[in-house]
Order: C-alpha cells, then sequence, then structure tokens
C-alpha cells in the first residue's frame, strides 16, 4: 500500500466503516447429520464449478511420539491406489474431469477436497469416499512415499519460516502433543508401515469426526444423499482396542535458538500464550495483529501507518528486514506474538529491535484510542473478506468452523461481533495475554548472543509502574 493510501486510510476511517456496514450477499450454509452422525454443510453460491472436500478433526496432535507424522503419511498415500482404481487411474480420472485433487495436514485437521465443474460434484464425491475408505497402502507404494516425504522434509528444512515455527510450538508446549511437528521425525518416518497407518484411519477417521462441505454449484439435499451413499458406512466409533484419549497441551514457555553464523539474517519469533477458538475474545485478539501491523523492508510505506509497532520499526536504523504478527488457534490453547527477521551485525541494534517490539507489545495493555481501534476493525475486516475469496476458500471456512466451532459462523455475525469490539476490550485482552506473561522464544542465525537471554525476554513483559 503507497504512503498516500496509508494516510487516506487513517483520514477516513468512518467513510470506511459506513462501507463495510453493508456486506456482500452471502447464501445461508446448510447443515445435515447423517445416521452414522457425520455432518454435512454446504453454501450452493451458483456458478459453474463447485469445491466439495472432507474436513476431518484429525493431525499430528492426535498421534503418539511413536506414530508421529503417520497423519501426514496417511494424506499422501490417499492417492496411491484404491481397491476400485489404481493410482495412474485415480490420476487420469481427475485430469479428464478438468478437475483439482489436493489435501493437506495440519497440527489438529486433516483435509481433502476437489474443485470441479458442477456436473461433476457426484463423481467428486464418490472418488473422495473411495481415496478415504478403500486405499489398499501397498507395501510398494509405502516405501516409494516415504522416499518422497523425506525429500520433502529436507525441503522444509530450508523453510526458515517453517523451521522458526516447529521450534517455536516445541517450547512452547514442551512434551505436550502441539509440540510435536506435521512430518515428524525422521527416524518414524523411515520405520511407518502399512499398519500402522490403517490403525491411524480406524482410530480417527470417525464419522462424528468428519465433515463433508462444500461451496459453489452444489445443492444441499443432493449433496446429502451422495454423503449418504458414499459415507453413510463410515463407522461411528474406533474399534475396540483402538481408542484416543485427548490429551490438552499445555503452554510452558521457555526458549531455543539455533545458532548458525553462517546465516546473515537472524529469525525469530516470539509468542505468548493466545486463545482457543472458541474463547469469546478471540475476535479482539485476532484485531490486536492489525494494531500491530506489518512491516516489510522490501515495501516500505510502514512510517506512515497508525499500526505503532510497524511504523516504530519503520523508522529505526537497526536492520529490520520483516515484521508480522501471528494469532494461531488451536481447540485449547494458542499462540499469539510476532515472527520478524533482521539483520545481526551489531548489538546496538538488536537491542533496539528487541526493545521496541517488546515495549510497544506491552503498550497494547494500557489502551488505545478510538481511531486506531476503527482502522484496526477495517483492517481485519478486510483481510476477513480476502480469505473468503472462492469456492474452495468458502468450502476451507465452513469445514474449518464446523469442526472448530459445530456450526458455520456468518459474515453478518463476524462483522457484528467485531464492531462490537470497545478499546476497554483491547485493553482487557491484551492486558490478560501480554501484561507480566510467560514467553515462548525461538531463534535461528548468527550472533544470537547479542538477544535477551529468557530471563531478559520475561522482563520485557511489563514495565515497572509507580
Amino acid at each position: 500500500m503507497s504512503a498516500v493510501s496509508m494516510r487516506r486510510l487513517a483520514s477516513t476511517s468512518g467513510r470506511r466503516l459506513r462501507a463495510f456496514s453493508t456486506l456482500p450477499a452471502q447464501q445461508p450454509t446448510l447443515v445435515s447429520t447423517l445416521p452414522n452422525q457425520l455432518r454435512v454443510a454446504s453454501e450452493s453460491t451458483g456458478g459453474l464449478t463447485a469445491t466439495v472436500g472432507v474436513w476431518i478433526d484429525t493431525g499430528s496432535r492426535y498421534e503418539t511420539d511413536a506414530n508421529n507424522g503417520v497423519a501426514h503419511f496417511l494424506e499422501h498415500m490417499a492417492f496411491k491406489g484404491t481397491s476400485k482404481r489404481s493410482q495412474l487411474a485415480l490420476e487420469m480420472e481427475v485430469e479428464n474431469m478438468g478437475g483439482q485433487l489436493n489435501a493437506y495436514t495440519s497440527r489438529e485437521q486433516t483435509v481433502y477436497y476437489a474443485k470441479v465443474l458442477k456436473e461433476d460434484v457426484p463423481k467428486a464425491v464418490e472418488l473422495l469416499s473411495d481415496i478415504l475408505t478403500n486405499s489398499t497402502f501397498s507395501a510398494a507404494a509405502i516405501e516409494r512415499e516415504r522416499d518422497v516425504i523425506l525429500r520433502e522434509m529436507e525441503e522444509v528444512e530450508s523453510m526458515t519460516e517453517e523451521v522458526i515455527f516447529d521450534m517455536l510450538h516445541e517450547v512452547a508446549y514442551v512434551g505436550t502433543p502441539l509440540a510435536r511437528t506435521i512430518l515428524g521425525p525422521e527416524a518414524n518416518i523411515k520405520a511407518i508401515s502399512a499398519d500402522d497407518v490403517k490403525a491411524y484411519i480406524a482410530t480417527h477417521y470417525t464419522a462424528p469426526r468428519m465433515v463433508v462441505a462444500a461451496s459453489g454449484a452444489v445443492e444441499h439435499d443432493e449433496l446429502v444423499k451422495l454423503s449418504g451413499d458414499y459415507f453413510g458406512s463410515v463407522p461411528t466409533e474406533a474399534p475396540a482396542g483402538l481408542s484416543f484419549e485427548y490429551e490438552p497441551s499445555l503452554f510452558s514457555g521457555g526458549d531455543v535458538r539455533d545458532f548458525n553464523d553462517d546465516m546473515d539474517t537472524g529469525h525469530f519469533a516470539l509468542a505468548f500464550e493466545g486463545l482457543s477458538w472458541t474463547d469469546p475474545d478471540i475476535f479482539t485478539l485476532m484485531l490486536t495483529q492489525s494494531l500491530i501491523g506489518t512491516f516489510d523492508a522490501k515495501k516500505g510505506g510502514a512510517q506512515f501507518s497508525s499500526a505503532k509497532l510497524a511504523s516504530e520499526l519503520a523508522k529505526l536504523d537497526c536492520g529490520t528486514q520483516l515484521m508480522q504478527p501471528f494469532c494461531t488457534c488451536y481447540n485449547d490453547t494458542g499462540l499469539f506474538g510476532v515472527y520478524f527477521s533482521a539483520n545481526m551485525s551489531k548489538k546496538e541494534n538488536v537491542d533496539d529491535l528487541f526493545g521496541t517490539i517488546q515495549e510497544e507489545l506491552v503498550a497494547l495493555t494500557t489502551g488505545t484510542t478510538d481511531e486506531d481501534l476503527a482502522m484496526a476493525k477495517n483492517q481485519l475486516k478486510y483481510n476477513l473478506l480476502l480469505q473468503m475469496d472462492g469456492t474452495s476458500a468458502s468450502a476451507e471456512e465452513i469445514g474449518r468452523h464446523m469442526l472448530a466451532y459445530g456450526r458455520r459462523i456468518s459474515l453478518a455475525e463476524t462483522f457484528a461481533r467485531i464492531d462490537a469490539i470497545e478499546t476497554s476490550d483491547v485493553q482487557r485482552v491484551t492486558e490478560k495475554v501480554i501484561w507480566d506473561q510467560e514467553v515462548a522464544f525461538a531463534g535461528m542465525g548468527p550472533n544470537l548472543k547479542y538477544v535477551f537471554d529468557i530471563n531478559g525476554l520475561r522482563r520485557g513483559t511489563y514495565w515497572n509502574r509507580l
């Protein structure tokens, strides 16, 4: 955003708020439950294409130390052939439809989805059912995919931000499920067998933990019938001996540092325990990200931002390259903080960088202005609208909301909850999350000796008040 645009945004917050008072049309999300307790949720928006998928309430936090990585391994194996289709036949069928078939695994969810033409929705539901209930997991395919995942692990290890956030989870949730990585340790990947994959499916791929979600050119009644035909036989409970006991993840805080003097830049994540998906203050904490702002030295313009931390970093001559806030939610906890990178050649620059970041985070607990709050509300609404651009994004929101909240939260409700936030709410929530709270810190790069130790970082979470 240009400097002129930033100034205009700051001076016209009232007009922007009125513009957002008229929401784009949103079709209702219809929800049905099959006899086996599998839920079907859809939004019919018309058009010629649709996204349909299966959202499953399982991921790496539901694994054990012994099988960590199996959820991601399973996601890979789902496309390697079923009792009805070989891998080649599956790939050709999707290609002949002109569709897209994909999947991903996170710490709490596993997702399989297809984007297809309107007339191919029935075929997509049948295909998703086939790969989720009839995959063969041949020994040869297991071995081939093992090598693929090991190569993927090497690629991920070269992605600094991914590594930093894995390190952050490890130190934030020491010894609890969220500390585990999604890919798992190399030793596990080399040892996972077809029996491990099948046991994981039997344990976690049960109907009450699954949602068939769709958006676009879909008719809800038809989708319910298709889901009943193809997913109606999914068991309601895991077989005897394969039950799973939910284990909470506890935030402990601490720090981890990867000293690497071969790097030119230091990369860091500093976090507090955030809030769960269902915490009543979650929208206030999400809004706080806009009050913090984003700084990117390559783009400039942050010095004109009303977001205090971003503008302060833009004024500093301390080698800051990037700063962006994050608010990561889980079922029972969350992480709230900032990710940033900077040149680490001078100790005084590092002191200025860390001192400024912690000073401005703590300053949030002392209050914010009405104008800054209006700006943050507009920014949050805008970002939410951007995230819903297209049938795949809408289906993603439906599936995620159904698993996290048990329903889809409409735009109207979301915007109403944002509009209801007051400056006193921001102060109350940030004081609860930031003021004098434990921190988790992950750092990688050169001269990490310049960075405050964990006690110094902890002291930076409060001011000495008179």
